[in-house]
């Protein structure tokens, strides 16, 4: 019986590497990131990310952006 193939991609930019029920995870996605949001009790997300860089880009769809001009009608230098 042949084990069917199975298929993980980056959550953000959709990169997939394909993998065997007899390969382990940790060497498949080697060099990956893989972050857990608890969303309660017993419930759970998985999101895996190929790249810093994927990771980064995603985090920051996930977090809201103050506008710049808000930031600017204080008339500060914000460096």
């Amino acid at each position: 019986m042949r084990n069917q193939g199975m298929r993980l991609s980056c959550h953000f930019c959709g990169k997939g590497v394909e993998y065997s029920s007899e390969e382990p995870p940790c060497e498949v996605l080697k060099g990956w990131l893989t972050v857990s949001h608890w969303k309660g009790v017993g419930a759970v997300s998985h999101y895996n990310f190929c790249s810093l860089s994927c990771l980064e880009s995603w985090v920051d769809t996930q977090v809201p952006r103050v506008p710049d001009v808000f930031l600017e009608s204080f008339g500060e230098d914000r460096t």
